[in-house]
C-alpha cells in the first residue's frame, strides 16, 4: 500500500512541486511555509471532490420566479469562489426559464450551499477580513488574507466587505428597535456559572477628537469635540504557574 506521501506525489504535478519545495526548504520557517501550501492545496482538492460528488446527486428544481414553470435543465456550468483555502472550482447543474425569461441561470446546489449567485468570495473569508479590518489597516488585512489563502486580496475588496457587513448590522438593528420600544427585550447570552458570579467592572475615559466643520469637506476650521468611551468587563481570577492568584478581566 502506498503511503500518503506517495499518493500525493502521484496525484497532481502542482502538489509534486510543492512537496519538492518542502524538501528543498533551507530553514524551519521555509519548511513550515512550504508545508502549509501543500496542506492548503490538498484540502482544496478534498473540498472540490465533495462538491463534485454533491453536484452529481439528484436536485430538487424550483419553479421559475417569473413564469412559475419548471426550469429547463441546461447541463453543468462552472462555478468558482475564493475561500480561505484558496480558489474553489466545481461544476453544478443549472436551469433556465422555459419561456426565455430574463433571469440568470438557477443552480439548486448553490442555494443548498448558501452561496448567492454573484458571490465570488466565501463568507468565511469575508468574515475574517472584516475582523482583521477592526485591528489593522485595510492594506495589512488584505496582505494577511492573501498569505493565508494563497491568492491576492485587494484592500478595496476588504473595504467593500466591511461596508456590506455594516449595512447588514444596521438593518438588523432597525428591525430590532421597534420590538425593543414595545418592551420585547433580547434574550441574555448564556454565561458559565463562575463568570456570571464574577463582579462587574466599568471603565470610562474621554478624549478630544478633531472633526471637520462640514461633513465630507476638508475646508474650514477644525472642531474639537469630546468623545467618551466605556467598557464593561467581568473581574475574574487566574492562577499562575507559581500558584499565585491574580486578577484578570
Amino acid at each position: 500500500m502506498l503511503c500518503l506521501h506517495d499518493s500525493i506525489r502521484d496525484d497532481d504535478p502542482a502538489v509534486q512541486r510543492r512537496l519538492r519545495a518542502v524538501e528543498d526548504a533551507p530553514s524551519l520557517t521555509a519548511v513550515i511555509m512550504a508545508a502549509w501550501q501543500v496542506a492548503r492545496v490538498r484540502t482544496v482538492h478534498r473540498v472540490e471532490a465533495v462538491l463534485a460528488e454533491r453536484a452529481r446527486r439528484p436536485s430538487a428544481w424550483p419553479r421559475g420566479p417569473q413564469c412559475g414553470g419548471a426550469l429547463r435543465r441546461k447541463g453543468f456550468a462552472p462555478r468558482q469562489v475564493t475561500s480561505r483555502l484558496g480558489p474553489l472550482r466545481w461544476r453544478r447543474r443549472v436551469g433556465r426559464c422555459p419561456r426565455g425569461g430574463a433571469i440568470p441561470p438557477v443552480a439548486p446546489l448553490d442555494g443548498t450551499l448558501g452561496v448567492p449567485p454573484q458571490q465570488r468570495t466565501s463568507g468565511a473569508l469575508q468574515h475574517l477580513g472584516c475582523a482583521l479590518a477592526v485591528l489593522v489597516p485595510l492594506a495589512t488585512a488584505a496582505r494577511w488574507l492573501g498569505w493565508s489563502s494563497g491568492g491576492t486580496v485587494s484592500p478595496q475588496a476588504v473595504w467593500g466587505w466591511v461596508q456590506a457587513a455594516g449595512q447588514r448590522a444596521m438593518q438588523t438593528l432597525q428591525e430590532h428597535l421597534p420590538a425593543l420600544a414595545h418592551g420585547d427585550l433580547p434574550g441574555p447570552e448564556a454565561l458559565a456559572a463562575d463568570l456570571a458570579a464574577a463582579p462587574w467592572v466599568l471603565g470610562a475615559d474621554g478624549v478630544m477628537v478633531p472633526l471637520r466643520p462640514t461633513g465630507g469637506q476638508p475646508t474650514g476650521k477644525t472642531r474639537w469635540q469630546a468623545i467618551t468611551g466605556g467598557v464593561f468587563a467581568r473581574l475574574g481570577q487566574h492562577r499562575t504557574r507559581t500558584g499565585k492568584v491574580v486578577t484578570r478581566l
